[in-house]
């Protein structure tokens, strides 16, 4: 990212990440162009705003005009979109019609990355979020007093595996599983309600990993971790978090990994290499 003032567009979801990742693009001394969705955006980013705007979610063709209306350099977008409601063609214009439902594949990671390259034909090039909040991505190894265990070991590098594939088939990007046993994967439903369907069928011990998806955009989709998902996971006795190192975002970690702590869970960040290093 050039050190000279740029304009910032961001594309603002739920919960936290685009106030921070807001704060991060003030803190740069950038101008910042907030676009914002009734119903779904954290409304806390306004205040962050140099120019701010709510649209009815869909209004695709209306979006990129006040963009580009405001002279924006660079897009990010950041925080939770309900993925039942894009999909809902009542409140999408012909333009987002045209470009996402005349698409066959229309998992997280291609509609994201179909959203992307529209805006760089509009002269707007997404890049990632995380660019502004380096701090945010999970560090590699044990984060947790407790280290996993060695069956916990090798449900993760199984977990691991799995959720590699679904990714490349982008289906989702968390698994649950116990003993070498699938209790659950991601789908529509988010990384939540996975892990808690997940605990009810595979019961206490389950241990949960969380992927990048093969072929996923770092500029628009980053998986993502905090304190929801410890708290998620004590409450269905899942003893085991494995994510991966570098390629996700860690949210309010000091007070996460404390909690995990509190309940004996140990959390990893994983890479590639750390099942071989544990000779698995």
């Amino acid at each position: 990212m050039p050190d000279a003032p740029l304009t910032i567009g961001l594309i603002a979801g739920g919960k936290q990440f685009p106030v921070l990742v807001a704060q991060g693009v003030k803190s740069k001394g950038h101008r910042l162009v907030v676009a914002g969705f009734t119903g779904h955006t954290n409304m806390d980013v306004v205040p962050l705003a140099d120019e701010w705007m709510e649209l009815k979610f869909g209004k695709l063709n209306k979006l990129i005009g006040y963009l580009k209306s405001n002279g924006v350099d660079r897009l990010i977008m950041a925080g939770t979109i309900e993925k039942p409601k894009v999909m809902d063609v009542r409140h999408l214009d012909m333009r987002a019609i045209k470009l996402i439902l005349g698409k066959k594949n229309r998992g997280d990671s291609a509609l994201l990355g179909i959203l992307a390259e529209e805006f760089e034909k509009e002269g707007m090039p997404v890049v990632p979020a995380h660019e502004f909040l380096p701090e945010l991505l999970t560090p590699d190894g044990v984060l947790t007093r407790r280290e996993p265990d060695e069956r916990e070991w090798k449900d993760l590098n199984f977990a691991w595996t799995m959720a590699k594939e679904l990714g490349r088939l982008d289906i989702g990007q968390c698994v649950v599983v116990n003993e070498g046993v699938v209790a659950a994967v991601e789908a529509i439903e988010g990384t939540d309600e996975a892990i808690r369907r997940g605990c009810s069928y595979g019961g206490k011990g389950c241990v949960v990993v969380k992927v990048f998806k093969p072929g996923q955009q770092k500029e628009v989709d980053l998986p993502s971790l905090g304190l929801d998902t410890l708290r998620t996971m004590a409450d269905g006795q899942a003893t085991c978090l494995g994510v991966e190192a570098g390629k996700s975002l860690f949210f309010d970690r000091e007070a996460a990994l404390g909690f995990a702590d509190a309940n004996n869970i140990s959390i990893v960040g994983l890479t590639g290499e750390s099942f071989s290093l544990k000779g698995d």
